[in-house]
């Protein structure tokens, strides 16, 4: 395979473990205000996030720099993205004097 075509698929690789990062906390972040133990919940999804994407990242990159960077450029611009399309409207994010704000 070509180099910029193994580097293409780098790019998206990181971009399919940031997805998996990332949409996994904003998941679990959504569920900590009804879980009954949520430091746990945390904990255990932090674990279990952080692994599968390091070793995701350890296959992908196989030994090659330019793969890991690849994968990293990847990672990054998928969390761009979501915290960009999942920021709070303005007007969401103001509280009205006695009133509170739920997501």
């Amino acid at each position: 395979m070509s180099g910029f075509v193994t580097l293409i698929l780098a790019l998206v690789a990181g971009a399919g473990l940031g997805a998996l990062y990332f949409g996994g906390l904003w998941l679990t972040v959504r569920r900590l205000a009804d879980a009954r133990r949520p430091a746990l919940l945390f904990a255990s999804s932090f674990a279990v996030r952080t692994a599968l994407t390091v070793t995701g990242f350890y296959f992908v990159m196989d030994g090659r720099w330019e793969r890991a960077l690849a994968a990293l450029l990847g990672f990054v611009i998928v969390r761009q993205l979501l915290v960009s399309r999942l920021r709070p409207a303005p007007e969401a994010a103001v509280r009205q004097e006695g009133e509170s704000v739920r997501p």
